[in-house]
């Protein structure tokens, strides 16, 4: 099947939120989005500010996304549908997310559970992202550097 990773718009946001509260893992519904102000107006918001969101198409049927912070030289958000996993498409999504922060950022970071039944964790790592700091609860802060 093709798959295609393209920029994100006004009329993925739905899909956006359907991707994001399908996982298994690292799971947030809609209200808790909402109250951790992950809202469809701030997501257009941000859509419309700059180029930092990315859908992840297999078979021209969205599959996963990833988002960045610009300002802040944060991945935001990377999630992959359960049933579309092992393809590839996270790694595909970090790189564009990944090369966009790089543009303006020499180090970068994300912010994620550090638990180590988190399967994130290895494949942050196996990136090349390096653990850094504890943050609140559970979660972890990882960093990547610009190679020069």
């Amino acid at each position: 099947m093709d798959t295609l990773v393209r920029v994100a718009t006004l009329d993925d946001i739905e899909v956006i939120y359907a991707i994001r509260t399908a996982v298994l893992q690292n799971h947030l519904s809609r209200e808790q989005m909402d109250a951790l102000g992950i809202t469809p107006q701030a997501l257009a918001d941000s859509l419309l500010e700059a180029e930092c969101c990315w859908i992840a198409e297999v078979g021209g049927t969205p599959a996963g996304f990833s988002k960045v912070d610009l300002t802040e030289g944060e991945v935001f958000a990377m999630f992959v549908l359960p049933s579309h996993e092992n393809l590839g498409l996270g790694r595909r999504l970090m790189a564009v997310a990944e090369v966009a922060l790089f543009e303006r950022h020499d180090t970068i970071f994300l912010i994620t559970d550090g638990r180590d039944e988190i399967r994130a964790n290895g494949f942050y790592q196996h990136l090349g992202w390096s653990k850094v700091a504890k943050v609140d609860g559970d979660d972890v802060r990882y960093e990547k550097h610009r190679v020069q």
